[in-house]
């Protein structure tokens, strides 16, 4: 297999449509922040020792844990939640205010290869083998990198999965211990370099990857402030009046019909379009025909574990 064929795409930052995502993410300030501020960390860890210094007078003992920590981030929860819109954009941030080039490299679901012995261990292997020879081509004479990559591994319980399980095949037993290895060199070589993987199915992940990670994030369905948020920034410069908003709110969470509330992609992608396109060409949005719309969508299934939603 070609090496570019690993990985879905490489995404340069900053670039405007990821700020534009990355913006109209609400409620997770928490998580952009946190993921942010790590990875400017790997960017420029003298950024630490200077705060310390400023704040603490000194260098902090809690320094030194960062030193060979993993630089990996498990973002898990439901679909339509956030994740990988969140995964695939906070490194506009991180290019933003670190003043320096970020590279996203999405990994492809090719790197589990067709079975042949030795051949996923071998293409994730190269694939972090990639990533790391794309910060080594940006040192400077002082070893000062030049940019920052973010590593995202999407559906991370196909490629890390717990080698507990029964039924397990060798191959992948091989590979998920290919994925260890790599971001434990990834760590101990302390590159600038953010592991974060995307997983709807948090208890499938392999212990020992689990047990890395610098964080897990948990994503839910927006509660009903952040369905507000995402419908009124939507629907801005239309004459949907903050009643409806409340209606649409009220109508898109659980109720007696349905068990749970819209995801985010659910308002994003399927009902404020639906509204827009309802009225175009013809006529202006209004909120009276948002409200009615609204009853005849029903929310993405949570997903059950399996491999579907149901």
């Amino acid at each position: 297999m070609n090496p570019a064929d690993l990985f879905e795409q490489v995404i340069h930052f900053p670039d405007p449509k990821a700020q534009t995502d990355y913006d109209r993410l609400v409620g997770l300030d928490d998580y952009k922040d946190r993921l942010v501020k790590e990875t400017l960390l790997l960017v420029d860890p003298a950024l630490l020792s200077d705060w310390s210094r400023k704040h603490h007078k000194g260098q902090l003992a809690a320094l030194d844990y960062f030193a060979a920590r993993p630089s990996l981030f498990v973002l898990a929860g439901d679909v339509g939640t956030g994740k990988t819109a969140l995964a695939r954009s906070f490194g506009n941030e991180v290019a933003k205010r670190a003043k320096v080039q970020v590279h996203l490299y999405a990994l492809s679901l090719n790197a589990r290869g067709n079975g042949a012995v030795g051949e996923m261990t071998r293409l994730i292997s190269g694939a972090f083998r990639q990533v790391r020879d794309a910060v080594a081509k940006s040192r400077d004479a002082h070893g000062r990198s030049g940019r920052g990559i973010i590593l995202l591994i999407d559906e991370a319980d196909a490629l890390a999965q717990s080698r507990e399980a029964a039924q397990m095949h060798h191959e992948d037993r091989a590979g998920v211990n290919a994925l260890i290895r790599g971001v434990d060199e990834t760590a101990a070589e302390r590159l600038p370099i953010a592991i974060v993987m995307c997983t709807n199915r948090l208890d499938a992940i392999d212990p020992a990857v689990r047990r890395r990670a610098a964080a897990v994030f948990e994503f839910h369905r927006p509660n009903r402030q952040q369905r507000i948020a995402v419908l009124r920034a939507g629907l801005q410069g239309t004459a949907v009046a903050d009643r409806d908003i409340d209606a649409l709110a009220d109508a898109t969470g659980e109720t007696a019909e349905q068990s749970c509330g819209f995801t985010y992609s659910d308002l994003t992608q399927r009902l404020i379009p639906t509204i827009v396109l309802d009225a175009f060409p013809e006529r202006p949005v209004t909120g009276a025909r948002a409200v009615e719309l609204v009853r005849a969508i029903r929310p993405t299934p949570p997903f059950r574990g399996n491999g579907h939603a149901s």
